[in-house]
């Protein structure tokens, strides 16, 4: 939610650049409001305020980082007050209930004020977390900003009449039409857009270059997305009486990467290749979300452990137990290679396409370890700086979906030439029966591992899920 105050005295006096960038959003609001109040709401996700008491500011909202996300855990802030920022870097780690991750943000500016301090954990979407400006010697006005002093929002009575308002003796003349405003055009080659649009247009397949966004300054946020319909060609009647051709369908092509055109090509040749079977289980993780929730408040701010960190370590420690899942199928060689070290792929989405860096001898690392490599190898992995000896090779991959609350349950391809990967859906809350009979909620989470028929027998992929669902559900083993 955008909130403007604007006194009408000083609204002569505002920065050129803010007018610029809100004129639209103005001009398609006064009609509305401007007869019954000095105050605008506008839609947005980020709040600009212009008060007698500050300078011009931006506030910066708890960042929606998926599509189902409601609220998240303020991580470590990358950026101290008074630093400045620039569009892509990392301004704080926000964590959902199964994934750390990054915010970039999107504008040019100095950081004001935290209002969110580290380690806040359940804070709704939408509420303020920071303060920007555009200024750096604006930074010490802030040392004691709150968001009330900024401006308090108050809403309009959506049955107040326009006529409630106080008439002005005389009523100007109308203005002439305005002459039609565009917003700053961003750098060239350059699309701004926040990082849940970002997602949701790479998740559907929407080029963003096709998208005309309604934020500051044209940036492109999620409700332009979701609201985005494909151009629709359509072709003028014929002259003749003859029977109108066929529209063709609307399409834009999509030129393949090389990336995209490996993964591709690794994929298909792994399906068509390799005899899948799935071995589906339904785990209860109560003990394994308490034990994380325990570490993660003695950690003291040195790290912060993730529900994908704790499974990593699980489906390592299985594979060394059942070490069939941890082989590879060499057939140019001859050879079934089992390996005596368990290298776990981790799969991560990118703007570009799916990479899987490798978390090397998890089954021998800590906890805090692996989590820190997994922070490091995510974040350079989007921003395309991994090495190839950071995602060629592993023995095993886990793929987790489960910061989508919305999959339940899903289905991997094999990393050839690996013959094990692992698929991890969302936890949910179910009634299960206790040691007495009686009926308690657990929280639970589905499972689904994809073997290689070639190299892992049925009974041995059942003992392999068997091994990971144990040390799951008593997830101090992994801590011996």
């Amino acid at each position: 939610m955008v909130v403007w105050q604007y006194p009408k005295s000083n609204l002569s006096q505002m920065s050129s650049t803010l007018v610029t960038r809100l004129a639209p959003s103005i001009r398609r609001a006064i009609p509305t409001y401007a007869r019954s109040s000095q105050r605008l709401v506008l839609p947005n996700l980020i709040r600009l305020y212009a008060s007698k008491s500050y300078p011009s500011h931006t506030v910066i909202d708890m960042p929606a980082l998926s599509p189902t996300m409601t609220q998240g855990n303020v991580g470590k802030w990358q950026k101290a007050v008074g630093d400045s920022i620039s569009p892509g870097e990392i301004l704080v780690e926000i964590e959902t209930d199964k994934a750390q991750m990054d915010y970039e943000f999107q504008d040019d500016g100095y950081l004001a004020k935290i209002l969110i301090d580290e380690g806040a954990k359940d804070v709704p979407v939408g509420k303020p977390i920071g303060v920007y400006v555009a200024n750096k010697e604006d930074v010490p006005a802030f040392a004691d900003f709150t968001v009330e002093e900024g401006a308090t929002p108050t809403a309009i009575p959506a049955s107040e009449p326009a006529s409630a308002a106080p008439s002005s003796p005389a009523a100007p003349a109308a203005p002439a039409a305005p002459k039609q405003e565009t917003p700053e055009p961003p750098a060239a080659d350059r699309i701004l857009a926040s990082p849940i649009a970002r997602m949701i247009a790479l998740e559907q397949g929407i080029p963003l270059k096709n998208i005309k966004g309604s934020g500051p300054g044209g940036r492109i946020i999620k409700k332009d997305v979701e609201n985005y319909k494909p151009p629709v060609e359509t072709k003028a009647p014929a002259a003749t009486a003859s029977p109108a051709a066929p529209v063709a369908a609307s399409y834009e092509d999509i030129p393949i990467t090389s990336m995209r055109k490996t993964i591709g090509s690794r994929l298909t040749a792994s399906f068509n290749t390799s005899p899948h079977y799935f071995v589906t289980s339904t785990l209860r993780v109560s003990k394994l979300l308490k034990l994380r929730e325990a570490l993660n408040s003695t950690s003291d701010g040195k790290y912060k452990l993730s529900v994908n960190d704790l499974l990593i370590k699980a489906m390592a420690l299985a594979s060394l137990q059942v070490p069939t899942a941890n082989s590879a199928w060499l057939e140019a060689e001859g050879v079934i290679r089992q390996y005596n070290t368990v290298d776990v792929s981790v799969a991560v989405a990118t703007p570009t396409g799916l990479i899987t860096p490798i978390v090397k001898n998890a089954h021998a690392r800590g906890l805090v370890a692996i989590s820190s490599e997994i922070k490091d190898l995510g974040k350079r992995a989007k921003e395309g700086k991994l090495k190839p000896e950071e995602y060629v090779g592993g023995t095993v991959t886990i793929s987790n979906l489960g910061m989508n609350s919305a999959v339940t349950s899903f289905t991997s391809i094999i990393n050839p030439p690996q013959s094990t990967i692992l698929a991890v859906g969302t936890v949910e809350r179910r009634a299960a029966e206790d040691v007495d009979g009686g009926i308690i909620f657990e929280d639970v989470m589905n499972v689904t591992a994809s073997f290689d028929h070639r190299v892992v027998d049925g009974a041995v992929g059942g003992e392999w899920i068997k091994a990971f669902k144990k040390i799951v559900e008593n997830p101090l083993e992994m801590l011996l």
